[in-house]
């Protein structure tokens, strides 16, 4: 036997992504002994910077961008009782079709290779009990989502370790209550295009092709104060908008897909750790 803490290492693209995919899972497990290890892969300067100036705007600074964000990532690692926090620091790649996505430095341009080889160094030096990061498609299709994939597979290919592998996802049926509710508070959404709204109606898994249901109800005040503390891109959280109640009875359940087991624990189940405790 070991007195290793269990560990769970959360593998996301931007400060900020901690909080709305896995602040309910990072919270509880912290609260419960967990060692819980953030790594962001990049630097975010491609979020809003202050007044909400866009990035490609006057005014814009994406270094200046990214040392606020660096704050407040801190700030929400703090509330979510993060253990370690890792950043690996490529330049934000933007959205798709974004010119910084070819950028020398960003995160899309950087060969997978390269930012496996870093982040097998932090696997092999954490040695996790439970890896979290996106799918193949990075949920909804963005670059740095699908390079932090991309690079979480290979590193974990580099090292020969073997944990408990979880991709984020969303149940279509918790899509539907997202769309109901943005209609709800008037967000005024652009009609998409057939095109964009077929993407859309691809985005997370029927219910029942889901692993892993985590119940964080208890954590829900802690994730939307994480949200919170990234301040700087309040206008693009909706969440944010809906209060802390109805944040709590929305958003308390963090789904998953497993990729990776060992343990045979059987599927559907309620714990990132089933059979390693």
């Amino acid at each position: 036997m070991t007195d290793r803490p269990l560990t769970l290492m959360a593998v996301h693209a931007h400060p900020d992504d901690e909080a709305t995919g896995t602040g309910g899972v990072l919270a509880r497990y912290a609260a419960e002994g967990v060692r819980t290890v953030l790594v962001t892969c990049t630097d975010g300067g491609c979020g809003d910077g202050p007044g909400g100036v866009k990035p490609g705007e006057p005014g814009h600074d994406p270094a200046a961008v990214a040392r606020m964000r660096r704050e407040e990532l801190a700030a929400s690692c703090e509330v979510l009782k993060i253990s370690d926090l890792e950043m690996l620091d490529y330049a934000d790649s933007g959205m798709t079709g974004w010119p910084n996505n070819d950028a020398p430095g960003s995160f899309w341009s950087t060969p997978v290779e390269e930012g496996a080889a870093r982040l097998a160094d932090l696997l092999r030096h954490y040695r996790p009990d439970v890896v979290v990061t996106y799918d193949e498609n990075g949920f909804y299709g963005h670059p740095d989502h699908i390079q932090a994939n991309r690079i979480t597979m290979a590193a974990l290919e580099l090292t020969g370790l073997t944990p408990k592998v979880y991709w984020t996802t969303a149940p279509r049926s918790m899509m539907e209550r997202f769309g109901e509710v943005m209609r709800e508070f008037g967000e005024d959404l652009p009609e998409p295009d057939p095109a964009e709204a077929a993407a859309l109606a691809e985005i997370g898994l029927p219910d029942d092709e889901i692993t892993t249901w985590v119940d964080t109800t208890a954590f829900s005040g802690q994730k939307f104060d994480s949200l919170a503390a990234h301040a700087s891109q309040g206008e693009n959280i909706f969440f944010l908008k809906m209060g802390r109640e109805r944040f709590g009875s929305l958003m308390g359940l963090e789904t998953f897909v497993r990729v990776r087991d060992t343990t045979g624990a059987p599927v559907p189940e309620n714990d990132l750790f089933a059979g390693l405790r």
